[in-house]
This record gives structure tokens, sequence and C-alpha cells, in this order.
């Protein structure tokens, strides 16, 4: 364990508790509200947030490992995008939470494992983006997507 990893860790950890704590006030009626945003229901994105934590801590763990960037076209992340929301449509906040918290426990558990030197690895996540490193990803990416999409459940639900 390095003190690059706890840090990230600890930040990740940060933001998903405030997911959290904002999923588990969210009524059956907001559940189902559409977001201006994704023009998803509130739910969906809920659920979107809890899923997608596993997908982009292996984009960490691969720059880190020195395998480089998947080099992922953003049409394709569109298209799993929409075929999320539509096989979640009726997710329920439950299983939402289950999700939510068993992948942030892996999460930061991933970030943990990762020796502060491994965090400056890189390599192209993005077709046609600049590469970034794996501490990139790890401060920023993780909690930004966090922080993009729990501010449209909050505007949508008006939290």
């Amino acid at each position: 364990m390095g003190a690059k990893g706890e840090g990230f860790a600890k930040q990740f950890e940060a933001k998903a508790q405030e997911v959290t704590s904002t999923v588990e006030r969210i009524s059956d009626a907001d559940w189902k509200k559409v977001t201006a945003s994704e023009t998803w229901p509130v739910g969906v994105v809920a659920h979107h947030i809890a899923s997608s934590h596993q997908g982009l801590s292996g984009i960490v763990k691969m720059l880190a490992d020195g395998k480089g960037g998947p080099n992922i076209d953003m049409e394709m992340i569109h298209a799993g995008n929409a075929k999320h929301a539509k096989d979640f449509a009726n997710v329920s906040k439950a299983d939402t939470l289950a999700l939510h918290k068993t992948n942030v426990a892996a999460v930061g558990a991933l970030l943990r494992g990762i020796n502060d030197a491994d965090f400056d690895k890189s390599g192209p996540v993005l077709k046609g983006m600049p590469a970034m490193s794996a501490g990139q990803l790890a401060g920023g990416l993780l909690c930004g997507h966090m922080d993009e999409h729990l501010s449209s459940i909050k505007a949508t639900i008006g939290h």
C-alpha cells in the first residue's frame, strides 16, 4: 500500500458516501423522475453510477499494470450507456445500493493495492484524446463521474 493509493481510496470513498446518502433518501416517486442531463430515470442514473465503478477502476488497474489504455471510442460508451439505461429501467433502490456498496469496497481495495509509482503509468483511454495516467483516472475520473451524475440526480429531485 502506498500513500497515493490510500489518498485516492479515501477521496473515492468520501464521494461514494455522498452518493450513498443521497440515494438512500430518494423517494419512490423521485426514483422514477427523468433527469434533464441523461434523460434517464433517477434510478437508472444511480445504478449507472454504481455499475460504473468497476469498469472505471479496471481501467485504472490496466494502466497501473502497464498494459496501456483501452482507447475506447465515445460512440461505444454512448451505446453501452443506452443499453444499460434500457436494461435497468426498472432497477430497485435496494439492488442499486447493494451494487454501489459492493463496488465501492472493491475499488477502495484496488486503489490501496496499487504502488505509488504505478499511478504514473499512462495510456490512451479515450480515442482521439491525450493519454491519461492511472493517477489521473483515480484522482479525477472516478470521483468526477460520480459528481457529474450525482449533480444531475440532485437537480432532478430538488436536493
